[in-house]
C-alpha cells in the first residue's frame, strides 16, 4: 500500500515530514509513504530544499493521498494545469489534506457538502469556497479527511494507518514516537481524534 504525501513548493515541513515519517514506520507491514512533488525539487517555506521521491503523477496509483500545506497553496489552486495533475478518486483512495491543503480539496470539488478542518490563517479562504470550517483538529467522513494545525498531521497519519492496517498498528507507531512519559496520553489523544470523526473508522 502506497501513500503519496503531496508536497508543493513553499511547503510546511511539519506537514509533509511528520505524516510521511509516521506512515513509514509501517513499512514492514506493507504501508509506505513517498514525498510526491510537481517538480523534481521543491523548497520549503523555511528554505529547506527537498528532492521528491515520486512525481506528481504518482497520485493516480497511490492508495492514499495526503496533501500538505504551504505558503503558496493559493497559487496552486489558481493553477489549472497543476490542479489537472491531481486526478484523485475518493471511491478507491483515502484522501487527506493538512491546513491549507483543504483549499486543494475544495478546488477539486471533494469537500462539497462536508465540513473541513484547516489552520487559522487559511480559514477565511476555505470558507470563501463555501466550506464550513470546524473548530477542531481533525475531521473525516468516508474516505476524505482534513486536519488543522501543523501538529495535527499526526492525526492524518493515524487515520491512514488505522484505515489500512488497523488501530493496533497506529497505536504501536504513536507509542514509539510519543514524548517519554506521555505515551498513553499521546496515543489516546490521536486515536480519540480519529474515532470522533463520523465515518473515519469502518
Amino acid at each position: 500500500m502506497q501513500v503519496a504525501v503531496v508536497t508543493f513548493d513553499g511547503f510546511n515541513e511539519l506537514d509533509s515530514f511528520i505524516a510521511s515519517a509516521l506512515v513509514n514506520r509501517c513499512r514492514k507491514d506493507g504501508l509506505e509513504a513517498f514525498i510526491t512533488t510537481p517538480t523534481p525539487r521543491v523548497t520549503s517555506m523555511n528554505g529547506v530544499e527537498v528532492t521528491g521521491q515520486r512525481p506528481l503523477e504518482f497520485v493516480a496509483e497511490a492508495d492514499a493521498v495526503l496533501i500538505g500545506s504551504g505558503v503558496k497553496t493559493r497559487d496552486v489552486v489558481a493553477d489549472d494545469r497543476l490542479i489537472s495533475r491531481l486526478p484523485l478518486d475518493p471511491a478507491r483512495q483515502l484522501i487527506g489534506a493538512q491546513c491549507s491543503g483543504a483549499l486543494v480539496l475544495a478546488r477539486l470539488g471533494l469537500l462539497a457538502g462536508m465540513p473541513a478542518c484547516t489552520d487559522r490563517t487559511s480559514r477565511p479562504f476555505v470558507e470563501a469556497c463555501d466550506v464550513t470550517v470546524l473548530d477542531a483538529p481533525f475531521h473525516a467522513a468516508g474516505n476524505i479527511a482534513t486536519a488543522g494545525g501543523c501538529l495535527a498531521s499526526q492525526y492524518l497519519a493515524t487515520w491512514v494507518i488505522t484505515r489500512t492496517l488497523g488501530q493496533d498498528a497506529a497505536r504501536a507507531v504513536l507509542d514509539y514516537v510519543a514524548p517519554v512519559g506521555e505515551n498513553q496520553e499521546t496515543v489516546e489523544r490521536a486515536l480519540r481524534a480519529v474515532r470522533m470523526s463520523e465515518g473515519a473508522l469502518h
